[in-house]
């Protein structure tokens, strides 16, 4: 059943309009947590990820157009489909749809570091990365450029923040990802960590020895400041990407995409 919606107080439709991420992130019941997916490129990745829908709210020319396909399946999952015009929809959301499609649906249980590391050689985890611009952007080279896994410290945005999923263009469903509490947690499943930074202790970022690596973490820190001392003194390596013309250092997503492919694992 498709509902059109007439009234930007419609309350059926608040998990689109009213509701912060940190409401939907529901911390007080995880289990019932949301996450909202936008465009239908994005809403397909996540459906064909295996993630449950619970509501669609697509522009009215969306429904048999572009989104025509999402409309179909969800109807057979039973999920809720609402429409309304552009300006309504505008209104609702407080902007204009960039693809005119908004899809809500539930969070995943979160997994246990081991499990999602399980049979992984080459992680990175994100330290510290607040700009959900940056997490989105580094989600999809890790995707693109073979990491088997992605840890995020809780003092980064959430990768399940709705810019965040639209800039990944769906690849946080791709890459297996958790929270990371303790690296040492990363130790006892045999990692080695390289902490991406300019120090006096930094090798090259195609040094041999980061290739040995059997298992190896790759830490990438915040966009200012870069990563806390105490991380950097307790890696197993500090690495450098060099740079020309006097530029001290790669935006932290590039920075990423270079890492990626430099310490990918060969062979």
């Amino acid at each position: 059943m498709i509902t059109r919606i007439t009234d930007i107080e419609d309350p059926r439709v608040q998990v689109f309009s009213r509701l912060t991420e940190a409401q939907l992130r529901n911390r007080l019941d995880p289990s019932r947590g949301v996450f909202i997916a936008e465009s239908p490129k994005v809403i397909r990745v996540a459906l064909d990820a295996g993630y449950q829908p619970l509501s669609l709210l697509c522009e009215e020319k969306h429904i048999v157009g572009d989104a025509h396909d999402i409309v179909a399946r969800l109807q057979e999952q039973g999920a809720e489909i609402y429409t309304g015009s552009r300006e309504l929809l505008a209104s609702l959301t407080g902007y204009t749809l960039t693809r005119g499609v908004l899809c809500a649906m539930r969070r995943p249980v979160e997994s246990s570091v081991e499990n999602v590391v399980d049979k992984a050689h080459r992680v990175v985890v994100i330290d510290g990365v607040v700009d959900a611009t940056n997490i989105g952007a580094i989600f999809r080279s890790a995707a693109a450029l073979g990491i088997d896994a992605v840890l995020v410290t809780r003092s980064s945005c959430d990768p399940w923040n709705r810019r965040a999923i639209r800039v990944s263009m769906g690849s946080v469903f791709l890459v297996p990802w958790t929270w990371l509490e303790d690296y040492s947690q990363l130790r006892e499943q045999g990692f080695a960590t390289c902490a991406m930074a300019l120090d006096d202790r930094s090798i090259g970022i195609d040094d041999p020895i980061l290739h040995a690596q059997e298992r190896l973490a790759i830490i990438m820190g915040t966009e200012g400041e870069g990563l806390p001392d105490e991380t950097i003194k307790a890696a197993d390596y500090v690495v450098k990407i060099p740079m020309a013309h006097g530029v001290d250092s790669l935006n932290v997503a590039a920075a990423a995409s270079v890492a990626f492919w430099e310490l990918r694992k060969r062979g």
